[in-house]
């Protein structure tokens, strides 16, 4: 048996080096890189869009943004890594309204898209382009729809999977339209655009920042841009409304979330980076 003497003495020890770990072991947030996961292949506009964000937001923060590129099943297999994560701020989501909105009505997901995320911030909204390859026998979307209809079931759109923007912005089209054709799912847009620039697949719906750098190179062709009012960035290229859809509009807004849990100050300073 341990005498009382020798028993306080003990813990007197042990009690002065836990306090001496314990500013060692309090660490300012972030002390070390920080992974931001991303649902689709490298080189789509989601992809690029966090890239240039995560570059500004590790100046800010003093420590490196990891971009890591889990893709596949539309963006369910990267939420749930995040939603298995440590709420510590060190794994970050980033997705739009297809990962964190329509999944949860269309899959039998392992995490719940409202109640397993802490939103960050908004990030971004882009509009998308109606793309098609450039050897397609069309000039405009009035005869692209003509030639759809012509050929029904024939024609190929690439997507980023089911449920993705792409893919539910097609079967909009197709139900707007009366029009048919076959869904080609990719990891995402950018592997996708790949395939149409070399002619494998007939048409996309696309967010504008993955198609222009290809309108512009002339490597696909550019009917309407789903907004109500042209872009900036690419004037020659008519609305839906001027090109013969009125109100067909589609807004791919991005924003950035963590895990559930996660502390109220950390969520506060990761926003304040975004901003």
């Amino acid at each position: 048996m341990i005498g009382k003497q020798a028993f306080l003495s003990v813990m007197m020890i042990i009690g002065f080096n836990m306090n001496a770990a314990g500013p060692a072991t309090c660490e300012t947030y972030p002390s070390r890189p920080i992974t931001m996961v991303l649902p689709f292949a490298a080189g789509g506009p989601t992809d690029t869009l966090m890239r240039i964000i995560g570059a500004r937001m590790q100046v800010l923060l003093g420590q490196p943004v990891i971009i890591e590129n889990v893709s596949g099943a539309a963006g369910t297999i990267s939420l749930g890594r995040v939603a298995r994560a440590a709420p510590d701020g060190y794994t970050l989501s980033i997705g739009h309204w297809s990962t964190h909105v329509v999944n949860g009505a269309i899959y039998q997901l392992p995490y719940h898209v409202l109640n397993d995320f802490e939103p960050i911030s908004l990030v971004a909204a882009n509009a998308q382009l109606a793309v098609v390859r450039k050897s397609l026998p069309v000039n405009n979307l009035k005869e692209l729809i003509d030639w759809l209809k012509a050929n029904p079931d024939k024609a190929t759109q690439g997507t980023a999977g089911a449920g993705s923007a792409s893919h539910v912005s097609g079967v909009y089209f197709q139900k707007e339209t009366g029009t048919r054709f076959q869904f080609v799912p990719y990891r995402g847009t950018g592997p996708a655009m790949q395939d149409l620039v070399a002619g494998q697949i007939d048409l996309m719906f696309d967010q504008a920042a993955n198609s222009l750098p290809q309108v512009r190179n002339g490597n696909v062709k550019a009917f309407a841009v789903t907004a109500k009012s042209r872009l900036p960035s690419a004037p020659d290229i008519p609305t839906m409304d001027e090109a013969g859809m009125p109100g067909f509009y589609i807004s791919v807004w991005h924003g950035l979330w963590v895990p559930k849990g996660t502390p109220k100050d950390i969520t506060a300073k990761l926003t304040g980076a975004v901003v």
